[in-house]
């Protein structure tokens, strides 16, 4: 992979960036650790809504604003692009930024379909930029420590990992700070799905990370529940990895935000892992550690001030400039996500299957093309 070449002299020694796409969380949640960074800088902001690219841009001394790719992204000193837009616009956004010789940081899911993720892979690895998906959860200080606790093999073995990560999203519902009140989340088009399309990739991946082996098997169910929209408020995935460790991902839209809805629990012959509030944009949470030999418990220390967006903009800032390789190949997402798609279809009733005289509600097998 090549280094995202300098555009000009202007490069000061940190990372120049460039967000594209001023939306939620970049705004609350990239952008705040980027200005908290002294190795960064954000060079430009680009949004096709000019006023909130100039809003974002305004919070980083001499960042420029723009509703125009191009011109974003040969802003002088930009090195690396966080595509923050709705799905359906990744493919477009990371091409051009990689074209424009710059790394690609691209939220997650790649894109709103297979063959737009697809493309945006191929065309990032013959441009030969560093590039990579937006799994900030791999770099939660909570996970690291459990990932280096399951590779020392502190756990025995491995058995089963369960996954819960939810929040409550009503037709109507708007992230904070919006000005337009577009839930384009829930837009079978531009989002590509519903809950499972937006949050089980998160806890695949994750599994894999901590695990050092990833999900090879899977089978989903969707849930139609509770609101009224056109994709899934509800799912969960089970599966498996090639050496047997059975994995359950239960993810939703539908779960009150005053209710328990971020746990992540390991199970092993030796011991137990229990993390709760961990999962997701956020630090701290807490990681508790139950001895299968005596079944008391403790309390495993963690950095609980360091956001994930830290960690991952640091590790990829280094892979840009030649500190460290990137770790987690595109093309490895790429398979995730086929194998995320390809559940749902695992899931779904086989033909001839006699069907219950009073067919449930819910949860309902379905294929993403379906809702679309």
């Amino acid at each position: 992979m090549t280094v995202p070449a300098q555009h000009d002299q202007q490069h000061d020694g940190r990372t120049g960036w460039v967000i594209a796409g001023a939306g939620w969380v970049a705004r609350d949640h990239m952008a705040p650790a980027l200005a908290a960074s002294d190795s960064s800088r954000v060079v430009a902001v680009v949004d096709r809504d000019l006023d909130a690219a100039r809003s974002l841009a305004a919070r980083f001394p001499g960042a420029l604003a723009h509703d125009d790719l191009a011109a974003a992204f040969a802003t002088p000193g930009a090195q690396i692009a966080y595509v923050a837009t709705p799905n359906h616009a990744h493919r477009e956004v990371a091409l051009a930024a990689a074209q424009a010789g710059l790394a690609v940081l691209c939220e997650k899911p790649l894109a709103a379909d297979l063959d737009d993720a697809a493309a945006l892979v191929a065309g990032c690895e013959q441009a030969g930029v560093v590039a990579a998906t937006a799994f900030d959860q791999r770099f939660h200080p909570a996970h690291e420590v459990v990932a280096g606790m399951l590779a020392r093999g502190e756990l025995g073995t491995v058995t089963a990992v369960r996954v819960v990560y939810a929040c409550w999203l009503p037709p109507g519902w708007a992230p904070p700070g919006s000005t337009t009140g577009d839930n384009w989340r829930v837009d079978p088009v531009r989002a590509g799905g519903g809950a499972y399309v937006d949050l089980a990739p998160h806890g695949l991946d994750l599994v894999g990370t901590l695990l050092g082996e990833d999900v090879v098997r899977a089978t989903t169910l969707l849930q139609h529940r509770v609101h009224d929209y056109a994709v899934d408020d509800g799912s969960v995935l089970v599966g498996s990895t090639a050496s047997g460790v059975l994995v359950t991902i239960s993810n939703s839209f539908n779960t009150v935000e005053t209710l328990p809805r971020r746990r992540l629990e390991i199970v092993g012959t030796a011991g137990q892992l229990v993390l709760t509030n961990t999962m997701g944009q956020d630090a701290g949470g807490r990681v508790e550690f139950v001895d299968a030999a005596t079944g008391e418990s403790r309390d495993v220390e963690f950095d609980g001030e360091t956001s994930p967006f830290t960690g991952e903009l640091r590790a990829l800032e280094a892979a840009v400039t030649g500190g460290s390789p990137w770790r987690f190949p595109m093309a490895r997402d790429l398979r995730l996500l086929h194998l995320l798609h390809e559940a749902i279809g695992a899931g779904a009733p086989e033909s001839g299957a006699p069907e219950s005289a009073t067919p449930p509600a819910s949860p309902q097998p379905a294929t993403l093309e379906a809702r679309r």
